[in-house]
């Protein structure tokens, strides 16, 4: 039987709409909604690399070489890498970035301090802090300063950051002895190790946390007038930070990297930084003496310093991140 032309329309017409009943319609995709490739749970490092530090910004990881002072910068999306500053033989040990995308640098047993554009790799400013015995060690940003610890002499070291963008000069520093509560361990432990800002209630003076890793006692340190530099034991209940090294303080939670034990303990403190309760700790199968911690896309970033494994040129080092906070 031969159909009209007619007939065959209503045919493919009632064809396709049972086609279309039969099949849902799917929602259309939001623009950019597009699959993402998981972010990497380990990054490496260049081998014998010694990593020690840890600074952000944006999608990109800065690590420190406590070995001759490189600075290697990470994609943190894809682990993609490269060395963008050659160090000056002497350690690179905390980090953190700041305004005018530079890197300040912890110069470790030299007793230094570098200014290092985040950019271009170029030292920008290296200073001299300290001719005496010293381990210049970890590194916090405020609003006007950067402040260092020493963790083989009871000092923070204070390094202006100008809102002009000039850099600072040897005469700039200012050495704020550290005092008070505090008890500086003996020749050959280290003292003053993490460092970060204490949370603050408006009415207590501005200031620093600063942990001391060979007895695990946290101290909270006023930053100006003349109560600076004076120590005051924070009370944690009871709860040690025996091996503390980096630290990590997010509204009034602080994370503390206990490097040795390969763990994280999690603290909420008091609103003025004076008192806290130890809430968990956290470790990683992938931890292998994480030293420093920052947060990024994706959760928290560790660097694995590997201290209890001899370190050749060919030793692997990475970065480990857990998504947790």
């Amino acid at each position: 039987m031969t159909l009209g032309h007619r007939s065959i329309l209503t045919l493919l017409t009632t064809a396709v709409t049972a086609a279309a009943l039969a099949s849902p319609v799917l929602p259309a995709a939001p623009a950019g909604a597009e699959t993402q490739p998981p972010l990497p749970d380990s990054i490496a490092l260049p081998d014998g690399f010694q990593p020690e530090g840890i600074a952000i910004q944006g999608r990109f990881g800065y690590f420190g070489s406590r070995d001759d002072g490189d600075i290697y910068r990470a994609n943190l999306t894809n682990g993609k890498g490269k060395r963008i500053s050659e160090g000056p033989g002497t350690a690179s040990v905390g980090l953190k970035v700041g305004p005018r995308d530079r890197l300040y640098v912890s110069g470790g047993d030299a007793g230094t301090v570098r200014i290092v554009s985040a950019r271009t790799g170029r030292i920008l400013r290296s200073l001299e802090v300290s001719t005496a015995t010293s381990f210049v060690n970890d590194v916090v940003l405020t609003r006007n300063a950067a402040w260092f610890t020493d963790s083989a002499a009871p000092k923070l070291y204070r390094v202006p950051i100008y809102a002009d963008g000039r850099l600072p000069r040897k005469r700039d520093v200012r050495t704020i002895r550290l005092r008070g509560d505090w008890e500086q361990p003996a020749a050959g432990e280290f003292g003053a190790n993490g460092i970060t800002e204490s949370p603050s209630n408006g009415r207590s003076p501005k200031a620093l946390l600063v942990v001391n890793s060979t007895d695990g006692t946290l101290f909270r340190v006023p930053r100006s007038g003349r109560q600076a530099g004076i120590a005051d034991r924070v009370l944690l209940g009871g709860a040690s930070l025996t091996d503390g090294d980096g630290m990590l303080l997010e509204g009034t939670k602080l994370f503390v990297v206990r490097n040795q034990l390969n763990r994280v303990a999690v603290i909420r403190l008091r609103a003025d930084g004076g008192r806290g309760t130890k809430l968990r700790s956290f470790t990683s199968d992938n931890f292998d003496v994480p030293t420093t911690i920052a947060r990024g896309r994706g959760g928290l970033y560790l660097p694995n310093a590997r201290f209890t494994t001899m370190p050749t040129p060919e030793t692997t080092y990475d970065v480990t991140r857990v998504g947790r906070g």
